[in-house]
């Protein structure tokens, strides 16, 4: 049975965006047409978590409602370099345990984090959505592979508008930063667009 996960950011005993994610596994039941779900804030609760510091909540379920959980020490990564690969086929609509695939393209790639073309457009990292700089705005892309709970709820803060980013006007953007469950909206740790190394009219993007 295929198993689902849930990444989960808790700072000094505070869970954050508990609504999303929970919203994230009742769709998750309901697609497959499981009746019921699991109670996040109840899992939580039940951990008795008394440390102060920033955590990752890491839940693991199935569809028989048969859970495990994690709670482990997070620092935000600063990542080097990114290179875009190309997948037209990959499908990431639900957050799958299951991470091979995103590897097996990590590993095939000349850099330390990868930005996924599906269809000539810009996706996601293989953990994170994208938010890219024009101006004084931001924007994410409209062809995501997960719909993550972060992008969810600065959308609705309208702090980040949706827009096309394709392989033809991903230089008109000047800086972008990696957003999920443990990394926020933030405008001071944010990565140039030459950070990409190979983008177009450098040299060709990695098919995979």
């Amino acid at each position: 049975m295929s198993q689902f996960i849930e990444s989960i950011k808790v700072e000094d005993q505070e869970i954050f965006l508990p609504e999303f994610h929970q919203k994230r596994v009742d769709q998750t039941f309901a697609h497959f047409g499981k009746e019921g779900s699991i109670d996040i804030a109840k899992i939580y609760k039940q951990l008795d978590h008394d440390g102060d510091g920033l955590f990752k909540l890491r839940i693991v379920y199935d569809l028989d409602k048969k859970v495990r959980t994690q709670m482990i020490p997070y620092a935000i990564p600063e990542i080097q370099d990114f290179q875009l690969v190309e997948n037209n086929s990959y499908d990431y609509s639900f957050k799958f345990e299951d991470r091979k695939e995103l590897e097996k393209m990590k590993m095939k790639s000349k850099a330390e984090e990868i930005i996924i073309i599906k269809n000539n457009h810009v996706t996601d990292t293989s953990y994170s959505n994208l938010l890219f700089l024009k101006g004084k705005d931001w924007y994410t892309p409209s062809t995501y592979l997960l719909n993550g709970v972060q992008r969810q709820h600065l959308l609705k803060q309208k702090k980040i508008k949706e827009t096309e980013i394709n392989i033809q006007n991903i230089k008109q953007f000047s800086h972008f930063q990696i957003i999920n469950a443990m990394n926020n909206f933030n405008e001071n740790f944010i990565y140039p667009l030459d950070k990409i190394t190979n983008l177009p009219g450098n040299e060709e993007y990695t098919d995979l």
